[in-house]
């Protein structure tokens, strides 16, 4: 492995030194003692004034305002700089720096800084990204034609509350930060790293609320001291009668997206007055639903009633028995009584309880869990409907691990398989087989970038091959049978750990009787961006047979993510540049590196241009969060004035049509009826209204974002203030997205072998495991 800074680029002189990459996979690392923290709620925010580090949107972590909720990372340590740092850092025009060899694991000295002039190096540049943003938020207000926007006058809470809801609805907030682990000591500021949570979907222009609705409410919003601006949110979450709803019971305002428990308290305070306090049933009715809300975006599809009662006591609730009990007789919440061990036989005595765990969901993801566990135990019991003669002749055209997972498909209604980048063939395989022999096979993956791999071995693949969103909404894959459900024998879907217990349940509810339902997957990459881990959960439940790809990913890019995946960080010998190491000292330094490899370096050196380069980092706020990057990118490779939204033809974008998914594309123009875009090959138009919450620049992106796609080359950013946000599935999937080439920009020193070795993903709330042992006892 290389560990040349920049690829064969000539650097500039450096007056204070070379960092040493020195021995990147050096002794055993310390075990953390500071798990991500806690905190009571997310900061709002103004976007134009970027003080706050935080900020995230899809994190698996956390800031320090509060570390990420469970079943995300934990908090990241101090900002660094977002101003470019020195550029020499050794090595000649074409030379290999240092030793081929080394893994990305080490830290890069600074030649011996003193910590005083470290931190005024972070302060300066600090200071100076701060500068470069206030430029580019007064170019963008130049430009502007028009009125000022509604609630650009605002000042003090109501503008905190109206930034605090614009923020989500961006994605710029940190899923909620309440049932993370204790929270570290923070270092200065934190980089928000990439939130778990789900970006909230555009409502439909044509089912809004009605005019007289959103009149009324902001009557309300007026008298409570709320911005006005906010009452078509607040209609369409509280429906017809919205403003009644909300002058009885403010703590409804919780149910707008954003919407901290301190703003609402606030709220309900300047219209109740002296009725408003702590104890309040509406109050604890209300911040149970949002305390459900916040774990269902960190994963969880129910919580331990211990769980949510410290949670509500945290937040000034004095009876958290009652405020749960209010919320399940007004139908907002449901609880469940799972026995601990549901193949234990029944008590001798009848006085004696069977131990038992109660969770409290909300009804949305609890129903969705429960139908999922029904659809799977049909396919895992169901008969097949036809003769064996169709699948043993796709057994026999198969060859290998396809061969095998054709057998398996032959006799069972669900099946799963498990294996790397490399392992995609063998289902692809199995697809052709099947279709060959005449079934009705389909395969759906989680990205157009996953059909385009699975695509490749298939002569009708274009007909056998779409997205699982595609699927679900009737654009792409087969038709619907009498009975309304997909015409297929055979159902293949890849990328399974991204499925989320809502598209889970979806998939299997629309499989008719005698299919057969084939999950395949990578279980060691990060989990789905919504509630639930379906496909650990069926991993664990041992409901059905299960086959691992002895197909192993080839070359030194293969090597280094198999270690990572069984929580080594290997040494690997990267002859053709497979992987390089950029040693870095802080964030500013960073983001002028990735620049230089993205432009210039890897183009060069590797011969993938920087369209085909993906940038890759924990999160999206701090000072080498993909806003920074992408700032810095944009001026490099696409540079324009942004005079719609901030983007102009031909800028990379990320687009989020839905929770949980991104698609890739680029800018073609912009009109009155919004943005064109370009994503997958099909054109997408998202109107003005839509744009800032939807569309973000795509150069760099989160790994939750990347997660589904590879990319010829890619650029994986570890600043050092994201060392703490840093697991194994994180590392796992960035670097498992590049197929020939990845760089590593590296200055989280020990915190990266750490993080593979110690920093599993945390564990997230569910019951499918038990509901799928209670409806298949008998699985092995």
């Amino acid at each position: 492995m290389s560990t040349e800074p920049g690829l064969g680029a000539t650097p500039e002189a450096d007056d204070e030194g070379t960092p040493e990459a020195a021995n990147l996979t050096a002794g055993p690392a310390e075990a953390s003692d500071s798990p991500g923290a806690d905190a009571t709620g997310t900061n709002s925010r103004d976007d134009d004034s970027r003080t706050d580090a935080d900020e995230a949107d899809e994190a698996e972590g956390s800031g320090a305002g509060g570390a990420g909720p469970e079943g995300v990372g934990g908090g990241a340590g101090s900002d660094g700089a977002e101003a470019a740092g020195p550029e020499g850092v050794g090595g000649g025009a074409q030379g290999d720096g240092t030793a081929s060899g080394s893994a990305p694991g080490g830290g890069s000295g600074s030649g011996g800084d003193s910590a005083d002039a470290a931190q005024r190096s972070e302060a300066e540049a600090e200071l100076a990204a701060q500068r470069v943003e206030r430029e580019r938020i007064e170019r963008r207000k130049a430009e502007r034609r028009g009125p000022v926007e509604s609630g650009g006058k605002l000042s003090g809470k109501a503008a905190d509350l109206l930034a605090a809801i614009r923020a989500v609805e961006g994605g710029e907030k940190p899923a909620a930060t309440v049932f993370g682990d204790p929270e570290p000591a923070p270092r200065r500021a934190a980089a928000a790293p990439e939130p778990v949570r789900r970006p909230q979907p555009a409502a439909p222009a044509a089912t809004g609320p009605a005019a007289e609705t959103v009149t009324a409410v902001r009557g309300v919003l007026a008298d409570g001291g709320a911005p006005e601006s906010l009452a078509p949110q607040v209609a369409a979450a509280l429906g017809e009668g919205a403003d009644v709803l909300l002058r009885e019971d403010p703590w409804q305002l919780l149910r707008v997206p954003g919407v901290r428990p301190d703003q609402a308290d606030g709220f309900a305070r300047a219209l109740l007055g002296a009725e408003c306090g702590p104890d309040d049933e509406r109050r604890g009715r209300a911040l149970t639903g949002w305390l459900l809300e916040q774990a269902a975006l960190a994963g969880h599809t129910a919580l331990e009633m211990p769980t949510l009662a410290a949670a509500l006591a945290q937040r000034a609730v004095p009876d958290p028995d009652a405020a749960v009990q209010s919320a399940l007789a007004e139908g907002e919440a449901l609880v469940f009584q799972d026995a601990l061990d549901p193949g234990a036989p029944e008590p001798a005595d009848d006085e004696e309880e069977r131990p038992v765990r109660v969770l409290v969901g909300l009804e949305r993801y609890a129903l969705a869990e429960e139908s999922l566990a029904d659809g799977l135990a049909r396919l895992v019991n169901s008969l097949a409907k036809d003769a064996p003669g169709p699948w043993d002749a796709v057994a026999a055209a198969a060859s290998g691990g396809a061969a095998e997972l054709a057998r398996a498909v032959a006799g069972h209604g669900l099946v799963l398989h498990t294996g790397g980048e490399a392992a995609r063939p063998e289902p692809a395989a199995l697809l052709a087989a099947a279709r060959a022999a005449g079934l009705r096979a389909f395969a759906a993956a989680h990205t157009p970038d996953g059909c385009r791999q699975l695509t490749a071995p298939q002569e009708d693949g274009a007909a056998a091959v779409g997205t699982v969103a595609g699927l679900l909404a009737g654009a792409e894959g087969p038709g619907r049978d009498a009975e309304g459900a997909l015409d297929l024998d055979l159902l293949i879907v890849l990328d399974a750990p991204q499925l989320d217990v809502e598209s889970a349940a979806m998939v299997v509810e629309a499989l008719p009787d005698g299919a057969r339902l084939v999950l395949s997957g990578d279980p060691a990459v990060l989990w789905s961006a919504g509630p639930g881990r379906v496909f650990a959960d069926l991993l664990a439940a041992r409901v059905c047979p299960q086959l691992a790809s002895r197909t192993p990913d080839p070359g030194p890019l293969g090597e280094l993510v198999s270690g990572i995946g069984v929580g080594e960080l290997l040494q690997v010998d990267a002859p053709g540049k497979e992987v390089v190491i950029v040693p870095v000292r802080d964030a500013g330094e960073a983001v002028h590196r990735t620049v230089q490899l993205v432009a210039d370096s890897v183009p060069r050196a590797i011969g993938v241009p920087a369209e085909q380069t993906v940038v890759i980092t924990p999160g999206h706020g701090g000072a080498a969060g993909t806003r920074a990057l992408n700032t810095a990118l944009k001026e490099r490779l696409n540079p324009g004035p942004g005079r719609f939204g901030g983007f102009d033809p031909g800028d990379r974008i990320a687009y989020s049509p839905a929770p949980g998914r991104t698609l890739p594309g680029r800018v073609v123009k912009a009109d009155g009826d919004g943005l064109h875009l370009s994503c997958a090959g099909g054109p997408v138009v998202v109107s003005k209204e839509q744009v800032e919450q939807s569309v973000r620049h795509g150069w760099a992106v989160t790994a939750h974002q990347a997660a589904g796609g590879r990319w010829p080359a890619a650029v994986v950013v570890l600043p050092g203030d994201a060392a703490q946000s840093l697991s194994r599935p994180w590392v796992y999937t960035a670097f498992s997205r590049a197929e020939r080439h990845l760089s590593v920009v590296h200055g989280v020193e020990q915190a990266l072998p750490r993080a593979v070795a110690e920093a599993l993903p945390k564990p997230r709330t569910t019951r499918l495991p038990l509901l799928l042992r209670t409806l298949v006892p008998t699985a092995g």
